[in-house]
């Protein structure tokens, strides 16, 4: 039987499912023998091809009859581009491309300070500290065009923004736990760790405070124990709203667009990770 693939798009997202588990690998996909690549909802045809009846037509020319696997594989992505069009619709530009990176990276800093930007209006209040998790963010920002489709990409969860007040031993038992299992996305603070341990955590400029009650943003998925993260343990307030991560980041998108802006963001060194051996 021949193999498939050649048509697919340059970069193809497999999903899994375990339980509740989800997880995500990008495999790199080339369209030697057709010359298709990844399309928007204005460029279908040069980039993935033309069909009909008789034959389909590649976009490097070459063509297949309707008996061929490669007809069959066309006319099902062809078939489906309609329905696809919304996500496919470019709806901002990205200079450079923002990859996932611990314990810091463009893409995770522009993350957290919208979150936190955003329970600042639906809370009411200043939000002194940001956590969520990398897991979150399950795709890199794309050099060049943005489509619909990268973002909803980036943020598919269901997982609701959510305000929370903890006092300082509890935000510190949080970093703690970041330093010593690996870090995961945190604004509004600046945090020194060296060989596992949490050697200085400021907030607002100021030491952290274990008996200061301060405002967090987080999302739903981390207050009881999403990948073993339990940010509303012990908490003396918590408002969850009804916005889920893309009710704010695609917003987010479009305003900048709309703004004349391009979709990028800057590193500010809040995390500074060392370990004894990386030194010597």
């Amino acid at each position: 039987m021949k193999r498939l693939l050649f048509l697919a798009i340059p970069a193809l997202l497999l999903v899994s499912c375990a339980g509740d588990q989800i997880t995500w690998t990008r495999a790199s996909i080339r369209g030697q023998r057709t010359g298709v690549v990844a399309c928007n909802a204005t460029n279908v045809a040069e980039t993935v091809g033309t069909i009909n009846d008789s034959v389909y037509t590649a976009p490097n020319g070459r063509t297949f009859g309707p008996q061929t696997s490669t007809y069959k594989v066309a006319k099902a992505m062809l078939d489906a581009q309609p329905k696809m069009a919304d996500l496919k619709t470019v709806i901002g530009y990205s200079p450079r491309e923002m990859i996932r990176m611990r314990p810091e990276s463009e893409i995770s800093d522009w993350f957290i300070d919208e979150l936190m930007r955003a329970a600042e209006r639906k809370s009411g209040k200043k939000i002194d500290v940001g956590i969520t998790n990398f897991g979150g963010i399950r795709v890199d920002m794309p050099v060049g065009d943005v489509l619909k489709d990268d973002i909803v990409s980036m943020f598919p969860f269901k997982n609701n923004l959510c305000y929370v007040e903890l006092a300082g031993k509890e935000v510190r038992a949080l970093l703690e736990q970041f330093a010593a299992t690996g870090w995961q996305v945190v604004g509004g603070a600046r945090c020194v760790v060296r060989n596992g341990k949490l050697e200085s955590a400021e907030i607002d400029g100021k030491p952290l405070d274990d008996n200061r009650i301060y405002s967090v943003a987080t999302i739903s998925f981390l207050l009881n124990g999403g990948d073993d993260i339990f940010v509303a343990r012990n908490a003396k307030k918590l408002e969850i709203y009804p916005e889920y991560l893309i009710d704010i980041m695609l917003p987010y998108v479009l305003r900048t667009t709309a703004e004349g802006k391009a979709i990028e963001y800057q590193t500010d060194g809040r995390i500074q990770i060392f370990n004894t051996e990386d030194e010597n």
